[in-house]
């Protein structure tokens, strides 16, 4: 089994991260100043060089304004594609 950072699965769900950031119209300043984390930090979760779980993913939509749900229905459509 290939890694799964290495499907095309993965990088639907790094497009779904940036999307979701983008439509709230934020920027990556922006939104770490909500997680209470660097922009750094952001941009390597947003480029696969840091991963999240699935509580901090939970903090991320939530700081998005949209529900953990919301945003795996999202992700799922976008691996379908």
């Amino acid at each position: 089994m290939q890694k799964t950072i290495y499907t095309t699965e993965y990088a639907a769900f790094l497009e779904a991260l940036r999307r979701a950031r983008e439509q709230s119209g934020l920027t990556q300043i922006e939104f770490a100043a909500r997680l209470n984390v660097t922009q750094s930090f952001v941009s390597k979760c947003e480029r696969g060089e840091r991963r999240l779980d699935i509580v901090e993913l939970r903090h991320w939509c939530t700081a998005l304004g949209i529900t953990l749900i919301q945003f795996s229905s999202t992700y799922d459509e976008m691996c379908k594609k």
